[in-house]
């Protein structure tokens, strides 16, 4: 498949300059939910770009300073644990994602969502957009904001865990492993900890 297929339609549709769009972080019980949104020049080459779901942590790594050098505009942004807590996971991820949209140094006149959802009950993709499902393997835009994202969040949990040492962020991110879970139950939670995501799991 053609991974600039849904690009070429926004332009074919009349739209200029389009943004890919991807959030990381949903399901983990601590940390904020982070967002990236990605202007790429049409059929750009940036050799093993992928979902960041499909690449190791080395080779994410390694993509990360090259998309933002051959993006013509790029943001990262996220909403923290707190807020989550406050709203939902579903409104704070539609928040992000339309954060790292306004937040472009170049304004894009249409955006590729991932997934497909574009509101929850407190936020809402407000910018003119189409949901692609599987859009982070579909799309080379949605593609590089998920890498984007999911390596700046994965980088504020290793920031974390020099903060918070005992619960071993650098290990597991966040997410509900045995060993998150183990470690929780001895400490309790820290402020960076979501507290509606324990009593649902």
């Amino acid at each position: 498949m053609d991974v600039w297929q849904y690009e070429k339609e926004a332009l074919a549709e009349g739209y200029t300059t389009i943004c890919g769009c991807d959030e990381a972080g949903a399901g983990p019980l601590a940390g904020p939910v982070y967002a990236a949104a990605v202007i790429l020049p049409l059929g750009v080459d940036i050799p093993g770009l992928d979902d960041s779901k499909k690449l190791t942590e080395k080779k994410r790594e390694a993509l990360f300073p090259v998309i933002q050098e051959k993006a013509l505009a790029w943001s990262v942004t996220c909403v923290e644990a707190a807020e989550i807590d406050r709203t939902d996971i579903l409104s704070a991820r539609m928040k992000a994602m339309q954060l790292a949209i306004d937040a472009l140094p170049q304004e894009p006149d249409f955006a590729l969502i991932d997934g497909n959802r574009d509101h929850g009950r407190s936020a809402a993709i407000t910018a003119p957009h189409r949901c692609v499902v599987k859009g982070d393997s579909l799309s080379a835009s949605i593609a590089a904001a998920s890498i984007l994202a999911k390596v700046s969040r994965d980088r504020f949990m290793v920031e974390m865990a020099e903060k918070y040492p005992e619960y071993r962020f650098e290990r597991h991110k966040g997410y509900g492993t045995k060993l998150h879970r183990e470690l929780l139950a001895q400490y309790g939670p820290c402020p960076i900890h979501r507290r509606t995501f324990m009593k649902k799991r």
